[in-house]
């Protein structure tokens, strides 16, 4: 992200959404999914051009910004934990504590691994795989001639707001968000066109929607406060592209402390909100729980947006509401009303 140390990459909801639903559920082709990806793309790239994406933003209220900073937080905390072992899926509970006493769990407490030999070696480098077989693959006639338009609108909402999201949570933990009446934040609309402009750059090489990645966080916390921690990120993922091997040997229990470390830190943004004030917490805290227990940004703020909206109008201060908020509180009702994924 353009002077903002925010790295992107395709989205895990949005890939799984591209593979699972669009591709195996509705039945589409993977290049008609590359298509509306495209399609999407361009659209997410005219609302930013336009201001409109940015408005958006700046009409989200104090305690919401508060609330999707931790909100970051608690999701980062549910991933570590997953990939540690420590929670598990149950079907009695959805979640439920692991085996605590199997390598992963007990290896992820301690911070190492694979000098007690639990994972495996798979060598240090290897040239890295072609992109030819996806590279300019997508079907943007097909898109059209198929009515996938509900389609590329989830794909929209999900780029907008998962990434504004991860943008405005990670960069008021770093400090680079000015907030308060009259303040703007001259950075923002080029570090915004930049993800939209990766979207459409993305679907020409055969990925699904790229967006601003919440493990940003980790690199904030690790003092970046430039863009160029989000280069030095970009060039180590090329450079890792020939260590694939050796990345590969790295499992995921193994970088669950450093994230869950962050998690904890990021958590300390709940103070912010002000607790005593009900229209206005309420939300917040919907938006923080609904991040992790739905695994997804984009879930939070609708919950969130949708309630502080709601709770705002049943208790007469209606007038408090920004327009904006009042716009994509009704774009996440058509979402979940019409577009359910």
């Amino acid at each position: 992200m353009m002077k903002q140390p925010i790295a992107m990459a395709p989205g895990m909801g949005l890939n799984a959404f591209f593979a699972f639903t669009v591709v195996g559920a509705l039945g589409y082709t993977w290049q008609q999914a590359l298509g509306a990806v495209f399609i999407s793309g361009c659209i997410f790239l005219i609302l930013t051009v336009t201001g409109v994406r940015r408005w958006l933003i700046e009409g989200i209220p104090h305690s919401m910004r508060s609330a999707v900073a931790a909100g970051i937080g608690m999701f980062l905390g549910i991933i570590a934990l997953k990939n540690a072992g420590i929670v598990v899926a149950s079907e009695a509970t959805y979640v439920s504590l692991g085996h605590m006493l199997a390598p992963a769990p007990l290896l992820a407490m301690l911070g190492f691994s694979i000098l007690l030999g639990v994972s495996q070696f798979g060598g240090i480098m290897a040239p890295p795989p072609s992109i030819a077989p996806t590279f300019f693959q997508l079907d943007i006639l097909g898109v059209l001639g198929t009515g996938i338009f509900h389609v590329v609108l989830v794909f929209v909402l999900v780029e907008v707001f998962d990434a504004t999201g991860t943008l405005i949570g990670v960069a008021k933990r770093a400090g680079l968000l000015n907030e308060g009446p009259g303040h703007t934040n001259p950075q923002l609309g080029r570090a915004l066109l930049s993800d939209s402009t990766a979207i459409v750059v993305g679907s020409f090489l055969g990925t699904s929607s790229t967006t601003a990645y919440v493990e940003s966080a980790s690199g904030v916390q690790a003092g970046g406060r430039t863009g160029l921690t989000a280069v030095v990120v970009g060039v180590l993922f090329l450079l890792g592209l020939f260590f694939s091997p050796l990345a590969g040997s790295i499992p995921a229990f193994a970088t669950a402390p450093a994230l869950l470390f962050v998690a904890c830190l990021m958590m300390r943004e709940l103070t912010d909100i002000d607790w005593d004030d009900l229209t206005e917490s309420a939300p917040a805290a919907l938006t923080a729980m609904m991040m992790p227990f739905t695994y997804s940004i984009a879930n939070g703020l609708a919950f969130g947006f949708i309630s502080y909206a709601l709770i705002k109008a049943l208790t007469g201060r209606a007038r408090e509401v920004h327009p904006a908020t009042w716009v994509v509180a009704g774009l996440f009702l058509i979402r979940f009303a019409f577009f359910a994924e």
